[in-house]
């Protein structure tokens, strides 16, 4: 069995982020949920390097909107991919630090947890090809031959 990714959900509105958590942790995440990016920046700081595998933020929160948390989160775990949302579509031009960026309500929970599966791929990096080895008689076939 494959261990779970974790994703870190942050947004100001305590019923999208029940509604957001219980859709997620159906599809096997485990999932950290915090309704202020104060918050998850604690966690983030306390976490090792790469066992977070997602940041996903509403755009627009009190405090510290998600632009900012996004920033916040790169300089304390540079590699790791992040997804704002926001009730705006407009809103999209002021996403530029994040990774990707959905609109809320205008996207469906199905392309919610694609765009999810691709970012955490997305982490985990490319698949390696792994080149056959030559037998030893035929790595000196090579060299002589080259």
């Amino acid at each position: 069995m494959r261990p779970r990714k974790t994703i870190l959900c942050v947004e100001d509105n305590e019923h999208v982020l029940s509604v957001r958590k219980f859709l997620l942790e159906t599809r096997g995440y485990r999932v950290q949920a915090f309704n202020s990016g104060a918050g998850a920046l604690n966690f983030l700081r306390e976490s090792p390097p790469g066992s977070v595998d997602l940041l996903m933020s509403d755009l627009i929160m009190p405090q510290m909107d998600g632009n900012e948390l996004v920033r916040r989160a790169k300089q304390l775990h540079p590699c790791l991919p992040t997804l704002l949302i926001s009730g705006t579509v407009t809103s999209f031009d002021r996403a530029a630090s994040a990774d990707a960026f959905l609109p809320k309500g205008a996207s469906t929970p199905a392309e919610l947890l694609e765009r999810v599966r691709i970012l955490v791929a997305r982490k985990r990096g490319p698949k390696k090809h792994v080149q056959p080895t030559l037998p030893p008689m035929a790595q000196q076939q090579v060299a002589v031959a080259s």
